[in-house]
């Protein structure tokens, strides 16, 4: 099985890498490998067959499945709305505090750009008249981590902050270069719409649920199993990443995990999808609410108990 991961080197999909590497998926008698897809690409080859799911942000399906017709989400990866506004640390300002935006030129890759322009918006500001919103040269090449490379662009002062992944920000605040300025999942209730935008899931196409749901539900279980074990025992990441990441990375992401154990929950809520609808129809992606059976694959959710 064919599994496309849109941010690889992190800790916001890592229950799918984790599921190869510690043996999940194979006692569950799957064979799958998990590897990098960027996003532009990654939903055009789910639809086309070219992979058989993907690991990526759940709004994210819109960008080939409209109204969410022939694809569904199956599990939660990771609840809530994964990136983090990392400024600068010389950028003054109080944590969680949006004026301090102003005037800032914060890097967002596609995908997540969407969701930042979207909370530029929740906090009162105006997307490219408030803050600039730029895009990193190489930010979306195929063999670039896109946290990592915003980190460096950080560090050399080309930008004022980045919206990204918890691996990126590690990097620039242990360079003393960057400090974490918002985190939508741990920020408080100001930031509850932003926090219900999107969330780490797995995701598959109709398709292959009608053709071979026995074996989505094999995925399923590896999932659930993968989350446990990194819940019962966080340094197993450290393993899986010296397998899998750059040393620098590798080094780094146990401490992640450690510090998103309460967010890898399988469950996909009704508030989840709500969350979803509301940021989907700010964008103009929906015109009404899809339903909560049309966005997610609700004959598995009993898996997601792990029972």
């Amino acid at each position: 099985m064919r599994i496309g991961c849109v941010d690889f080197v992190s800790n916001t999909f890592f229950p799918a890498i984790a599921a190869e590497e510690l043996g999940s998926f194979k006692a569950e008698g799957v064979d799958a490998h998990v590897h990098l897809l960027r996003t532009l690409v990654a939903f055009p080859a789910l639809r086309d067959g070219e992979v058989d799911m993907l690991a990526a942000p759940a709004h994210s399906v819109l960008r080939a499945f409209p109204r969410w017709q022939g694809a569904k989400l199956i599990v939660a990866l990771a609840q809530g709305t994964p990136w983090l506004v990392v400024l600068r640390a010389d950028v003054p300002g109080e944590r969680g505090d949006a004026t301090a935006l102003r005037g800032l030129r914060i890097a967002a890759a596609a995908g997540p750009n969407l969701v930042f322009r979207q909370f530029l918006i929740e906090l009162g500001l105006t997307p490219d008249r408030d803050v600039e919103i730029v895009d990193l040269p190489n930010g979306e090449a195929a063999d670039v981590n896109y946290g990592v490379l915003a980190a460096d662009a950080l560090e050399k002062n080309l930008i004022d902050g980045f919206f990204a992944n918890a691996m990126g920000a590690d990097i620039s605040i242990a360079r003393g270069v960057g400090r974490i300025h918002i985190d939508a999942r741990r920020d408080g209730a100001r930031f509850g719409a932003v926090r219900r935008f999107t969330f780490a899931a797995l995701i598959t196409t109709d398709t292959r649920i009608a053709r071979d749901p026995t074996q989505i539900a094999s995925v399923i279980r590896a999932i659930v199993k993968a989350q446990k074990a990194l819940r019962a025992n966080p340094a197993l990441a450290t393993d899986v990443g010296k397998r899998r990441f750059p040393p620098d990375a590798a080094k780094r992401i146990a401490a992640l995990v450690n510090r998103d154990l309460p967010f890898y929950d399988p469950r996909i809520s009704e508030e989840a999808v709500d969350g979803i609808n509301r940021f989907a129809r700010s964008l103009g992606l929906v015109t009404e609410p899809v339903p909560y059976g049309h966005m997610v694959a609700e004959r598995f959710r009993d898996l997601w108990t792990g029972e």
